[in-house]
């Protein structure tokens, strides 16, 4: 794993765009405070949101919701020209989810509206509803989470739904990413400010 483990730390991870770190570090980070949020994921997680179980908090609403993760792999890609945040949260108002079950929906749930793909239709509605039914079956709350450690099987690769905003005092710089490193602040400084 990149980082030290949450219970060391206190911080799960946010990833931005480069483009919105003055405004992110000002301003702090609300669910809907993105360009992607209207035109990439509303409609993406409004869907997902139905497929929600009964037992799961009302609280819990995917599109009101800021998302993070426990820690990366080493291996994990990281788009270029953007930024990995450390971000302090209120463990109680979050809640842990299986992002791999998510992923399998999300291009089927685009495609479905092109004509030579519309077939990610009938994926959507025999598939795509039964991993949205394990998603939510096997969420938990975060604090849960602390004790169970869903986030460290195998195949679970937890995504923190975040359900409260996160104030510019809670956000720390871990990682600026280029198109071919990785970089502390401390080493993108010494590159960079000569």
């Amino acid at each position: 794993m990149i980082f030290n483990d949450y219970r060391d730390t206190q911080k799960i991870y946010h990833i931005i765009s480069l483009y919105d770190l003055k405004e992110t570090l000002k301003n702090g980070i609300n669910y809907d405070d993105k360009v992607t949020y209207n035109t990439k994921y509303k409609g993406f997680h409004s869907f997902i949101e139905r497929e929600k179980a009964e037992n799961i908090p009302k609280w819990v609403l995917r599109n009101r919701a800021i998302f993070a993760s426990m820690n990366y792999k080493n291996s994990f890609s990281f788009y270029a020209n953007s930024v990995v945040l450390g971000i302090k949260i209120k463990p109680e108002k979050c809640w842990v989810a299986n992002e791999n079950l998510a992923n399998e929906v999300y291009a089927p749930f685009f495609l479905k509206e092109i004509d030579v793909f519309n077939e990610a239709n009938q994926y959507i509605k025999l598939k795509g509803k039964q991993l949205l039914k394990a998603y939510w079956g096997t969420s938990l709350s975060f604090k849960d989470n602390l004790d169970k450690r869903m986030d460290l099987l195998e195949n679970y690769n937890a995504e923190v739904l975040v359900l409260h905003n996160i104030e510019p005092e809670d956000i720390e710089v871990e990682y600026i990413i280029s198109p071919h490193k990785r970089l502390s602040p401390k080493e993108w400084k010494k590159i960079f400010m000569k």
